[in-house]
C-alpha cells in the first residue's frame, strides 16, 4: 500500500471510487510518491493507460521508478493539465484523481521548509524552480497583505498580531529559517500560544503561507474547471482534501455543476418543467468519505482527509 516512503490516505476508497475500467484512460493529477498511481496500475488491464502529473521534482524522481508501458509522467502544475492531455493525444479520460495538499515526504524533509517542526530554509515551494520562496515573499509583503493571507488561508483569528510581529522581526533581520518564523509567531501570540496545546501556534500561519506561495486554491480551481470537459460520460473525478478551504471549494464546485442552474435557488424556483431544465454536467456519487478509525489510528494525517466523488453525465457531451 505504500511506496516505502509515504502511505497514501484513503488509498482503497479513492481507487474504488474511480470505478476503474480495465481498458480505460486515467489521470493521477497529484502523483506524489506514486501510491495511488501504483494501485490504479494494478487495477488496470493491459490496454489501460495512466497519465500522472506533479509539480514537485521529488515526485518526478519517484515516477522514474515506475517501469510500466501503460504509465507516463509529466512535470506540470494543475493549470497545465489541458496542454498535458493534448500533448499526450488524450481527448477525454475515464477518471481523474486529485490528492491535495502537501505530502508527508515534503513535510518531513527540513530542506523543503514546509514544517515548523524542523529547522530548515524557509522555502515551502512545491516546485522550487518557479515563483518566490516563502522567505523571499515575507521579505517584501506588506503588513496588510500578510494579515489577509494569514486570516484567509490560515483561518487564524490572531492574524493582525502575527503579521505585525513578522514585519517588526524582519526589520531587525531577514526571516530565512522555519524555526525563526515559528518563534516569531509563538512570541506574537504569547500566552495565547499556550492556551491550545493540541497544535503548535505556528501551524495556521505556516499553512497560510504555504497555500499562498504555491497558489494552491487557485490551481485547484483551474484543475476543476479543466477536468470536467475532458471526462467521458460516466467518468469519475475523486478528490481528497485535507483542510476546510480545499474541501469547501471542491464541495461548492461539485454542487454548482451537479444542480440545475448551478444551484441558484432563485432560478430553480422558476415555474419551468423539470424536463426543460438544463441538465448539469456532473452528478454526485455518494456522500463525503472519511478515513476509517483504523486508518486514523495508523496515519494521523488521515484524520483531516475528506474524499468527494462526482461523475460526468451524458448531458454534458451534447
Amino acid at each position: 500500500m505504500s511506496d516505502g516512503q509515504h502511505v497514501p490516505v484513503l488509498l482503497e476508497e479513492a481507487v474504488a471510487a474511480l470505478a476503474i475500467k480495465p481498458g480505460g484512460v486515467y489521470v493521477d493529477a497529484t502523483f506524489g510518491r506514486g501510491g495511488h498511481s501504483r494501485r490504479i496500475l494494478a487495477t488496470l488491464g493491459a490496454r489501460g493507460r495512466l497519465l500522472a502529473i506533479d509539480r514537485d521534482p521529488a515526485a518526478e524522481a519517484a515516477a522514474h521508478t515506475v517501469h510500466d508501458k501503460r504509465f507516463s509522467f509529466h512535470r506540470a502544475w494543475f493549470s497545465d493539465l489541458p496542454s498535458v492531455l493534448d500533448a499526450a493525444g488524450i481527448a477525454r479520460v475515464d477518471g481523474a484523481l486529485l490528492d491535495l495538499g502537501v505530502s508527508s515526504p515534503q513535510i518531513d524533509d527540513p530542506q523543503r521548509g514546509f514544517s515548523h517542526r524542523f529547522d530548515g530554509p524557509l522555502d515551502m515551494r512545491m516546485d522550487p524552480s518557479r515563483g518566490a520562496s516563502a522567505a523571499e515573499w515575507l521579505a517584501r509583503v506588506t503588513e496588510g497583505e500578510l494579515r489577509g493571507v494569514i486570516a484567509d488561508y490560515g483561518e487564524e483569528r490572531f492574524a493582525q498580531q502575527i503579521a505585525r510581529a513578522i514585519v517588526a522581526a524582519r526589520a531587525q533581520q531577514p526571516i530565512l529559517r522555519t524555526r525563526q518564523l515559528a518563534e516569531v509567531v509563538a512570541k506574537a501570540l504569547g500566552a495565547r500560544a499556550r492556551g491550545d496545546r493540541s497544535q503548535d501556534p505556528a501551524t495556521r500561519t505556516f499553512q497560510a503561507i504555504r497555500i499562498h506561495v504555491n497558489r494552491e486554491l487557485q490551481e485547484l480551481s483551474l484543475a476543476l474547471e479543466a477536468i470536467v470537459p475532458r471526462l467521458e460520460t460516466g467518468a469519475r473525478v475523486a478528490i481528497i482534501s485535507f483542510h476546510s478551504l480545499e474541501d469547501r471549494l471542491v464541495k461548492q464546485f461539485f454542487r454548482r455543476h451537479s444542480e440545475p442552474f448551478g444551484g441558484d435557488q432563485r432560478l430553480a424556483r422558476m415555474p419551468i418543467p423539470s424536463a426543460a431544465l438544463p441538465q448539469p454536467p456532473l452528478r454526485l456519487v455518494g456522500r463525503a468519505i472519511r478515513a476509517s478509525p483504523n486508518e486514523q489510528d495508523a496515519n494521523a494525517r488521515s484524520r483531516s482527509a475528506t474524499l468527494r466523488v462526482a461523475e460526468r453525465t451524458d448531458a454534458a457531451l451534447r
